[in-house]
């Protein structure tokens, strides 16, 4: 059976004037403004064996590989799913030997084995930032001032981060709150859904709290003060109490304390960002650690941005006058307009017509002319 001309592959889809170019200024817009704060961009390749793609993914994303065989070494290889591990492996092997913290950026395509139903398309584009050797509080707000700044700078208004704490159940199981060591996942999955039955079933009454202690920052934060007893609660609100400080007067800041959903690998602190009129996460990071070829783990903390919601809302696109140029005009007249950061449009025929081809102005006596 013959594929129709122009028919795509679920998930993907071809980017046209002027989304396409909408796209690339964003993304340079987002890598510029990562890097005026010391972040060095590295360049994965798309594709890696994937045994150690799967390596550096862990069970998360091994999942979404889009696998085939290399014809060069016989071996399979994967497609990457996300940048954040690559970036990764390379702290860890090539730049190693670098002094920590070590600050790298990336920008680029990622391929999904599946779509979601809240973003159906297989192919994204990803951008971020990486800070290796650290996870303290001061790499965190490091962290998130860098990711609101560059999505001020690619047009987001009305920013909103929401912040989570990955490993609470399991730091409070082991010592405040005691669970039984077969029992935290099917908590932690309670609290998710905010399932409060469900954690009654389950023994964990101490737990229900923490369902009622989520929603915007400020309520939020005063009813996990009130949840009596551990001390690791302490440092966990000092910590936001330093990120509303350093953040909040940039931002709408909201706490899910227990929300473990997409941040199964992070460690001590989580968020996802979101922007008004933009829907569905934009962005998401955390802490988290990498695994070096010795076997030794190194803290990191990082985030990741997604361009094509910023595309497909418009962000990005530019207007430029777009003038045409009659047969025979001087190129040397023509250079000078595209200094001066006109488009010029040529004509290649006494039957092109400047409108028809999307111009704004026409040159008329050495001057553009508006239609």
């Amino acid at each position: 059976m013959s594929i129709a001309p122009g028919l795509l592959p679920e998930g993907l889809r071809d980017r046209l004037p002027p989304q396409a170019e909408a796209g690339s200024r964003l993304l340079h817009r987002v890598i510029v403004a990562i890097g005026r704060h010391g972040y060095a961009r590295v360049s994965p390749p798309l594709a890696e064996f994937e045994e150690g793609l799967v390596a550096q993914l862990k069970s998360a994303g091994s999942r979404d590989l889009l696998r085939f065989v290399d014809p060069v070494s016989q071996r399979t290889l994967a497609l990457r799913p996300d940048i954040t591990a690559q970036v990764g492996r390379i702290a860890v092997t090539r730049m190693g030997h670098r002094p920590r913290p070590l600050r790298l950026a990336y920008g680029g395509p990622v391929l999904k084995l599946r779509a979601t139903q809240l973003r159906p398309e297989r192919e994204l584009t990803q951008a971020g930032a990486e800070l290796i050797g650290t996870d303290s509080l001061a790499a965190v707000i490091e962290i998130l001032r860098v990711a609101v700044e560059a999505l001020e700078v690619a047009g987001v208004t009305g920013i909103t981060v929401d912040l989570t704490l990955p490993d609470l159940v399991e730091t409070l199981a082991a010592s405040a709150m005691p669970l039984p060591a077969d029992k935290i996942d099917a908590v932690r999955d309670m609290l998710d859904a905010k399932d409060a039955g469900g954690l009654a079933s389950l023994g964990a009454s101490a737990y229900l709290p923490f369902i009622e202690a989520a929603g915007p920052v400020a309520p939020a934060l005063a009813r996990l003060r009130a949840i009596a007893g551990p001390k690791a609660l302490d440092k966990r609100i000092e910590a936001i109490e330093a990120i509303i400080a350093a953040i909040g007067y940039k931002v709408t800041l909201t706490l899910d304390p227990t929300e473990r959903h997409g941040f199964e690998y992070q460690h001590w602190i989580g968020f996802s960002l979101f922007g008004q009129g933009l829907t569905g996460e934009i962005g998401r990071g955390g802490s988290y650690t990498i695994l070096h070829p010795d076997g030794r783990e190194e803290k990191a903390i990082g985030f990741s941005l997604f361009i094509d919601p910023l595309v497909d809302v418009g962000l990005g696109v530019v207007e430029h006058a777009r003038v045409f140029l009659p047969l025979g005009t001087n190129p040397a007249l023509a250079a000078t307009l595209r200094a001066d950061d006109w488009i010029t449009i040529a004509a290649l025929s006494a039957e092109d017509d400047a409108a028809a081809l999307g111009c704004t102005h026409i040159l008329r006596d050495g001057q553009p002319a508006a239609l």
